[in-house]
Formats: C-alpha cells, structure tokens, sequence
C-alpha cells in the first residue's frame, strides 16, 4: 500500500507463499499488457526509467492516502447514519405523541363549541396550521382552562422540536451523501492515475525492465541487512537486561533474609525496572499473550490480497489487517492508521516487541504489524497480497513511529 513494496528476492519464501520482488511482479502484468515491450518508443520526452518510478511510486502513495481518507469518511459515515436512524425513530415517537396531542387539543375546541363559544368545528382546528395559531386566531386561549392552555403550550413545543429534528436528519444525511460522492470521485482520479502508471511501465524496453528489476533487488537486500542488524541490536538490549535483571538477583540473594525480604523489609520477587523499555513482569507476560493471538491472525492471513477498504475476512488493507490482528486479541482498534497511530503507547523502534504496530510515512498512511528481527507482517498496495517483509523495505526514513496498542 505504500510507495515502494519490496518483497523477498524470486526464489525466497516466507510463511510458505512465494513474494518475488515489486519489479518482477509489475513486469509480469506488463507482459501479458503488451507483447511489443521490446522496442523504445521514439518520443524524445519520453521520461526516464527513473521518472517512472518516481511517478508510480507517488501514484501508489497517493493511492494509499485515499484509502485511508476513505475509511475515516466510511467510519464517520456509518456513525452519523445511525444518528440519522436514530433521529428518524425519535421523530416517527413524536409525530405519534403530536397526533394524540392534537386528538386531545381538538376536544377542546369541541368543547368550546358545545357551550356556545363563537368557534367552528373540530375539523377547522384540524386544518389550521398549528394549535396555538387557530386557538390564538379565534381567542379561545382566554377562555381554555390552565390544564388545557399547558396542553396547547407543550403541543406548540413539541412540534418546534420535532421539525427541527427532522431537518437536523434529513441535512445530515444529505451531506453524508456530498462527501460519499466526493470519496468516489476521488477514488476514480487515483484509479485512473494507476492505469496511467502501468501504462507507463508497460512501455518499458527489455533493458530497463532489467535495471528496474536490479534497483528493486538492491533497496531489498538493502531493506534486509537493516532488518538484520536491528535483530542484532535488539538481542544485545535483550541480553544486557537479562544480565541486568541476573545480577540483581544475586545480589537479593546475598542481601536478603531467609523469607525472600532484604534489609530494608521489602520483598523481591517480581516488579518494574526502568531499563530504557522495560516494563512490569506481569505487564510483559499479559502484552505477549496478547500479541501472540494478533500475530497468529496475521500470519494465518499471509497471502490474501490487498483490496482497499477491505477488512477481511477475503482480503485487506493495512489498518483492515491491523486492526483485525488486534481484535482477535480482544484489542479494539480504530479502523484508520490515522487513528492507531494514537491508540497505545509509543516505543522506541529499539525497544519494539512483536505485536506493535510500526507506522510509516509523515502523513502516516501505512502500518504493519511488527514480528520481531526488523521484519513485519502487512497490506502492501493494491496488487499485491497479505505478507511478511522488512521494515526497512521503503528505507529507514519511511518509518514514523511504533506503537504499543495494549
């Protein structure tokens, strides 16, 4: 889903699913576009293989802030329709209530009539436009008793509210309607900027298709030793704490009494350390547990395709798979990365445990879920499928933050 997908190199698999490199991918679609790649085009503004990249990679970034500015406009809409049910249900009670409200009130009048007051019958109070208006026309208000005046003031009330409400609905569902409308058009503009981009790619001769497969495979391999030496680095911090936490123990045991307590009185047995990420024992254990479920969700979801807006169970988008992930887990998540990225506690990519939610780009519009050794389990982009890569895989400056979410 973001700007660059790099998978693991042909021939590499993980999770038992083969995930060939951006290029190899996007070259296969290409040949079955068009059997004539072979020969360059002519046109002397013909852009560059790196122009093209370049511009894919701002299609597929554009694509991606879509989806997500998609499903806020989807989430914020299902809220406010049913807001609208609700208010609809609220005015369908109160135009009942008016109507027995206005039976009543024409009762009166009828009264007034049988007693010989200067007044028509029930059916001209009927037609009038509101109680007050024909009680206030025919100066029955005068001789109607308190009891029967509150009746008349309370129905005049309630009808004032019962129109605003319904006007409050039928706004609201008009200007969900606006911007669903406006959502679709901008889903058919990016579209369309995509298909111009495997247009572009389609065009490519047989040496450029080579020395873009060549670019991909190198910012790969370049995505995996990042990956790798942030395992490396994570497993000397696991260790120092271990060693931390060794030590430590030793010396309690050396200091405290026959009951477990030291010096001081106070037990030993488990609790926090400010260890730069470490937290409580019992903390550690209940996150594991939980992540373990989220993680096994994920990996059970490895190869289904990425489809934006989706949220499964048939395929996903990022922050769909995320938050699916996490459900499983007993965690409710937001549906937006817009959203996650503030549901949990942010941690330090040193200190970051499988489970969390690593989030990418400034404007934050892609996440994966983290599985420890710097590689990741995610939705890439439309084309692609539910998989396991670096997190190096759009380079280090891509990452914006980790998240806790539990």
């Amino acid at each position: 889903m973001a700007s660059h997908r790099k998978s693991r190199p042909a021939g590499g698999r993980m999770a038992g699913i083969r995930t060939p490199a951006l290029a190899t991918a996007a070259l296969t679609s290409v040949a079955l576009l068009s059997q004539t790649a072979n020969a360059a085009p002519s046109d002397d503004d013909r852009p560059s293989l790196e122009e093209v990249e370049k511009k894919v990679d701002d299609l597929y970034r554009q694509a991606e802030s879509a989806t997500e500015k998609y499903n806020a406009a989807k989430e914020k809409t299902a809220k406010q329709r049913k807001r609208v049910d609700t208010l609809l249900d609220d005015v369908a009670q109160r135009t009942q209530k008016l109507n027995d409200a206005r039976e009543e009130l024409g009762s009166y009048a009828a009264a007034q009539y049988r007693t010989g007051a200067a007044a028509p019958d029930t059916a001209t109070f009927l037609l009038a436009d509101s109680p007050q208006d024909y009680f206030d026309q025919t100066q029955l208000m005068g001789r109607l008793t308190s009891t029967q005046k509150s009746a008349v003031d309370d129905y005049f009330a309630e009808q004032t509210a019962t129109m605003e409400k319904r006007e409050e609905a039928t706004e609201s569902l008009a200007t969900l309607n606006e911007s669903q409308s406006d959502l679709r058009t901008a889903k058919s503009t990016v579209q369309k900027k995509l298909a111009d981009a495997r247009d572009l790619l389609s065009e490519l001769t047989a040496e450029e298709k080579a020395r873009l497969a060549a670019i991909e495979k190198k910012k790969q391999e370049e995505a995996e030793r990042k990956a790798a030496e942030l395992a490396r680095q994570q497993a000397e911090e696991q260790q120092r704490l271990a060693d931390e936490a060794a030590a430590a123990a030793r010396e309690q045991e050396e200091t405290g009494t026959s009951d477990g307590s030291d010096a001081s009185g106070s037990t030993g047995s488990t609790g926090s350390t400010d260890t730069g990420g470490s937290t409580d024992t019992s903390a550690d254990s209940s996150y594991a547990t939980k992540a373990e479920k989220a993680l096994a969700f994920a990996r059970a979801q490895i190869g289904k395709p990425y489809v934006w807006g989706a949220t499964g169970p048939d395929s996903y988008d990022c922050s769909g798979l995320t938050m699916g992930a996490w459900k499983a887990a007993g965690v409710t998540l937001p549906r937006t990365t817009y959203d996650q990225v503030n549901a949990g506690t942010t941690v330090p990519l040193s200190s970051a445990l499988p489970g969390d939610l690593v989030f990418f780009y400034d404007d934050v519009t892609h996440v994966g879920i983290y599985i420890g050794n710097g590689m990741m389990i995610h939705a890439p982009k439309p084309g692609t499928y539910v998989r396991e890569e670096s997190i190096y895989y759009d380079g280090e400056s891509s990452i914006h933050s980790v998240v806790r979410p539990a």
